[in-house]
């Protein structure tokens, strides 16, 4: 176990560094382009030139790339040239608003997802799994915005129960939340019941389960303690690997509802062309994917004891 951690978190490891000398090859190769965005589009050439001899972009490339890394490994990603703050703060701060949002979103995902797939997958092609399926299957095919749009029309602008934003002026209120999280929530638990559903339905069909039923054991201590375990396997790397889905998908959130996080900055960075910003985004999205496969698969070979013995 300890030896399948040590080789995935090397795993881990390299692609960050392979993604770092990409990232890092893309917008800071071209040294008076980068020049041209600290400074601004108007700004003369030998002023330019001052800037990158001030700032050791004089430097050797790969040795510009290893002063790099080193800082950004502390945290330090240099200043924003948007918000003119160091990209450090704002980055944590956003996190930080993203992490709420997605900590709600979870709390609600995994038990609604849960045991709707589990329901479904008790009774395969009963009229409750193809009830199941068919909403699980709509709200998926519905992509978030038009979900969000659907949503603040109904809420806002016909029953006037919920604001139509969630820039959290007036300081933080979860009812501000409500909208970006049932978006999430409507759009994501489909797939994640339709996964449970069909894990549930093939351990349903397995050996050990009929010859438990014909034993003459009650069909709830089966289902509780027999099939309900392994049916939630795959789903747990399903839920942990939504952390990627989570990435894009909280941009368009994020955007719509004016909620000021990670999606956002991301955005705003990418249209203001604050590449100091961007690199440090680019940097945290990729450690979130590689460490959500990570977790995936070390709580994988945890839950499943064919692979942790084998």
């Amino acid at each position: 176990m300890i030896v399948l951690a040590a080789k995935r978190l090397v795993a881990m490891l390299l692609i960050m560094l392979v993604v770092s000398f990409i990232l890092f090859s893309l917008f800071e190769a071209d040294k008076m382009a980068v020049a041209g965005k600290v400074l601004g589009p108007y700004s003369s050439v030998e002023q330019r030139e001052l800037w990158l001899s001030q700032n050791g972009y004089d430097a050797p490339f790969l040795t510009r790339y290893a002063a790099w890394m080193g800082k950004a490994v502390t945290g330090n990603f240099g200043d924003s040239l948007q918000y003119k703050v160091p990209v450090s703060e704002l980055l944590v701060d956003r996190l930080q608003n993203t992490g709420i949002l997605t900590l709600v979103f979870f709390i609600i995902l995994i038990p609604v997802s849960l045991t709707l797939g589990v329901l479904a997958g008790m009774k395969e092609g009963s009229f409750q799994d193809r009830a199941i399926s068919v909403v699980s299957v709509l709200t998926t095919s519905i992509p978030e915005f038009a979900t969000a749009t659907f949503l603040t029309g109904l809420f806002v602008y016909t029953w006037h129960l919920l604001p139509g934003t969630s820039s959290m002026t007036n300081g933080f209120s979860w009812k501000e939340l409500i909208l970006p999280v049932m978006v999430l929530v409507i759009y994501d638990f489909g797939y994640v019941t339709r996964m449970t559903r069909a894990s549930m339905a093939e351990v349903m069909t397995s050996q050990y389960i009929r010859t438990a039923i014909l034993k003459g054991l009650p069909y709830k201590r089966v289902i509780m303690r027999h099939a309900l375990r392994n049916a939630l396997i795959a789903p747990f790397t399903v839920i942990v690997l939504q952390l990627n889905w989570l990435l894009s998908g909280l941009v368009v959130v994020e955007v719509f509802f004016a909620y000021k996080g990670f999606g956002t900055l991301l955005l705003d960075a990418a249209l203001f062309g604050d590449i100091y910003v961007i690199e440090a985004c680019v940097m945290v999205a990729v450690f979130i994917a590689v460490f959500s496969q990570f977790i995936s698969d070390i709580g994988y070979t945890l839950l499943n004891p064919r692979i942790r013995f084998s």
